[in-house]
């Protein structure tokens, strides 16, 4: 074996070597991104689920857009006001009072209040099924089908089918949002965590074909409407909807509801 031939080899490797870490290093230095101080000190405190709730991608997308001044310090519906604070804090800005939102279910067809037209033997997921006959088995065709994509895309596990329908667990829900993106029957919104009432019914259909259809669902009779001094609630396209903003929590409409569909 040649001893100069080796060690010849293992100069001329060493020295590549040197010459691509200092040619590594100056193109570091030369095109390294700045990273703005208050956004990594954000991203110190965001929860890290990168859940999307937020609108961004991840919770590093939103360190940057708060950063930037593109979002508000109070964007992460996961860590709520205790983050908001914090992040308040770093953006030397003033968070003002935080209002805690949940998901709610805009329906209460269960098993044993919502009619079925036929035995459903198939693929179980809602969005597929929403496009067979009568837009599945349920008499009512803009109720939950019960097939738990909401489940499936909540990472807090805050949302469950319970007796055909979906119930939220207002404790463990973040107000994300990926429950409502999930949901073909566009049945779940956010309203604020200490809401007084809310009606539970998404149809649109004719009162007497609701009543065929579900025993406890909205007929659009306007009776909640009426008796609301505030206009907050509202009866469009056959169903009673509240304004949050407008609602005192008085409850009359609540008394009133001859389908006791307003909780």
């Amino acid at each position: 074996m040649d001893v100069q031939a080796i060690i010849i080899a293992a100069v001329v490797v060493g020295i590549i070597g040197i010459v691509i870490g200092i040619i590594l290093g100056i193109a570091g230095e030369k095109f390294k991104v700045e990273v703005d101080p208050n956004e990594e000190a954000i991203l110190g405190v965001l929860p890290g689920n990168n859940c999307g709730g937020c609108g961004f991608a991840g919770c590093s997308g939103l360190a940057a857009a708060i950063a930037k001044g593109e979002a508000e310090v109070g964007s992460c519906p996961v860590g709520g006001a205790p983050v908001a604070e914090k992040i308040g804090a770093i953006m030397g800005q003033d968070v003002g009072e935080a209002v805690r939102m949940t998901a709610f279910v805009k329906c209460a067809g269960t098993c044993e209040q919502a009619g079925t037209d036929y035995n459903y033997i198939g693929e179980q997921f809602c969005a597929m099924v929403k496009f067979i006959s009568n837009g599945g088995p349920k008499s009512c065709s803009h109720g939950c089908m019960g097939f738990g994509e909401c489940v499936a895309a909540c990472p807090f596990d805050a949302i469950h089918i319970k007796d055909g329908i979906a119930v939220v667990d207002k404790e463990n829900c973040k107000a994300c949002g990926k429950c409502i993106k999930a949901c073909p029957q566009d049945l779940i919104e956010l309203i604020p965590y200490d809401a007084a009432h809310a009606v539970r019914c998404s149809s649109k259909d004719m009162g007497k074909v609701v009543m065929k259809a579900c025993k406890v669902g909205c007929i659009g009779c306007r009776m909640c409407q009426k008796v609301c001094e505030e206009g907050a609630i509202t009866v469009e396209n056959n169903i009673a909807h509240i304004d949050q903003e407008k609602c005192t929590g008085c409850g009359k409409c609540a008394e009133k509801c001859p389908k006791k569909i307003i909780c």
